[in-house]
């Protein structure tokens, strides 16, 4: 039958509600064979290379994916999408946007003019997709890509299905290829001149590009605040700067605790890969009295932390000044692994005694406990509170040689908590030591 590629899916169509039982022909229907990718760093698929004579398969209908939320069609576009009558083609999942290859992504990589680490390998992005695959699926929240580079894991995200992916662009020679790829799809692509890890400076006025605040941010890309108890409205991903990375931790845990910055709009997740180092540390437990900090402790008190993936630096490129591949001999090594961590803010953090007005109290009160860890805990509080600190062990059902570095993230917060209704102590007591512990660093 002499027809067009439209008329013969109508009388398919029409056929299968009549209920025929005949397939279609393999003139109608293109068949497609499963392809399953290895997840090794340096393994690659045949879709990992450009193909500038590779053909597309014919569109096969397919219902579309609606947003629960709107109601609206979401539909993935493909890079090399044409206007077609002012729309543009819906992305095929067997046609999906070209991650380039290795060496390609490196030269372009190289374009960076300072100390930063990239995703270049694209079986390296698919692996990262494939352990972020329930977030996409789930399609509630907004991605963040940090520092995105040569776009290798944001095209891996968009061919993955995420609906809506913000990247975040601090170097501004990465820009036009990334605004290029964000007019050539259909809303599933933000680009955004900043630098995440700068995100509200401190003081007021105008803002240069790439410094920014959260406020500007989030209201540019119509992004509302949302209850503590709601789902996580943005996810956070991207890897974190080897330079600085201990301080932007202490950063961020400080705008959590007091619901500032990003935790102004919710339970903002991370999604991020952080030096082995910093990891061990971040989830050292209890009577590990070298590494159990601070730091270590709060982190636990406000979020899930889960272990996703470790993937050897050397997966990485890594980029220094002189835009050649680099040793990072200042923070880590070469025989060390990155580590993807998901950090999830507990919805249960706050309550009636810990509250945005008091995070930053506690932060300064579990510094002050660890700074000496081998120090008797009824000892610290009675040097808060003389003579409150037998009875504060004692509904804490602790001995009283109990250490400071004996005590769980959970006991530390019930403490502050009774500390909070005894009536026996004044923020005072810890704005004293303010001064001292600001000058010791962070522990």
């Amino acid at each position: 039958m002499a027809a067009c590629g439209g008329c013969r899916f109508f009388v398919l169509t029409l056929r299968t509600r009549c209920g025929t039982s005949r397939s279609a022909s393999s003139s109608t229907l293109p068949l497609t064979k499963l392809r399953t990718f290895s997840t090794s760093a340096r393994t690659y698929s045949p879709d990992s290379f450009s193909s500038g004579s590779r053909k597309t398969p014919a569109q096969v209908g397919k219902p579309e994916r609606i947003s629960p939320s709107s109601g609206a069609v979401q539909r993935n576009l493909s890079a090399v999408a044409v206007p077609l009558q002012g729309q543009f083609r819906p992305l095929c999942r067997y046609d999906p946007l070209d991650l380039g290859d290795v060496d390609e992504n490196t030269q372009k990589a190289l374009a960076c003019k300072h100390l930063s680490r990239f995703i270049v390998d694209p079986s390296l992005a698919r692996i990262v997709t494939n352990h972020l695959a329930g977030d996409i699926d789930e399609g509630k929240a907004v991605i963040f890509e940090c520092n995105p580079g040569p776009g290798v894991l944001t095209r891996a995200l968009l061919n993955r299905g995420a609906q809506r992916v913000v990247a975040l662009e601090s170097d501004p020679n990465f820009l036009p290829e990334l605004q290029d790829l964000e007019s050539k799809l259909d809303g599933q692509l933000d680009v955004v001149h900043c630098d995440f890890f700068k995100l509200d400076p401190i003081g007021h006025g105008s803002m240069k590009p790439p410094a920014m605040y959260s406020e500007k941010l989030f209201s540019d890309l119509a992004i509302s605040e949302v209850p503590w108890s709601a789902d996580v409205p943005v996810k956070i991903v991207g890897i974190f700067s080897h330079r600085n990375e201990k301080s932007i931790l202490w950063k961020l845990l400080y705008n959590l605790f007091e619901r500032r910055s990003i935790f102004r709009y919710g339970r903002v997740e991370l999604l991020m890969f952080i030096s082995q180092n910093e990891y061990k540390k971040l989830v050292t437990r209890p009577r590990d009295y070298r590494n159990y900090l601070a730091f270590s402790v709060l982190w636990q008190m406000a979020c899930d932390i889960e272990l996703l993936h470790e993937e050897p630096l050397s997966s990485f490129l890594t980029i220094t000044k002189r835009n050649k591949n680099s040793t990072s001999k200042s923070t880590t090594s070469q025989s060390d692994n990155l580590c993807l961590v998901r950090i999830t803010p507990r919805e249960d953090l706050f309550n009636s005694h810990l509250t945005p007005l008091n995070g930053s109290t506690l932060v300064l009160m579990v510094k002050q406990c660890l700074a000496k860890r081998k120090r008797r805990l009824i000892e610290q509080i009675n040097s808060w509170g003389p003579g409150s600190g037998s009875e504060l062990i004692s509904k804490l059902c602790f001995l009283e040689d109990t250490m400071t570095g004996d005590v769980y993230p959970d006991e530390y917060k019930r403490l502050f908590e009774l500390m909070e209704q005894s009536g026996n102590f004044t923020e005072s007591w810890l704005y004293e030591e303010m001064l001292e512990t600001t000058h010791t660093g962070h522990a």
